[in-house]
């Protein structure tokens, strides 16, 4: 049940194929690589390289797509700032009875 909302949310977010490509590569450099190198014993620097630099793929991929990356949408919201939670051509809201898009165009 919590996989099928995840994916519910997670795929309109993600329709741009350069954003799925940046994805692809920023998802597991950012969860893999960085723990591993930290593990493997790899210079301190190696780490920090693949955890900034996965998530830089996946903002860039976000700023393709036309909207806000999850962690920027959840800072946002808390901060009452809007956002764009999807991407043109997409419904506002995982939730189609809630509209949590409070971005002003």
């Amino acid at each position: 049940m919590m996989f099928k909302a995840f994916l519910k949310n997670y795929l309109p977010r993600h329709r741009n194929r350069v954003n799925q490509g940046l994805h692809l590569i920023g998802v597991p450099l950012t969860f893999v690589a960085t723990p591993w190198t930290f593990l493997a014993g790899a210079a301190p620097w190696w780490p920090c390289v693949c955890f900034v630099g996965g998530y830089l793929l996946q903002f860039a991929g976000h700023a393709v797509e036309g909207n806000d990356a999850g962690e920027v949408v959840f800072f946002k919201k808390k901060l009452g700032m809007g956002y764009t939670e999807y991407g043109p051509g997409i419904g506002s809201s995982s939730n189609a009875e809630v509209n949590d898009d409070t971005s002003s165009g």
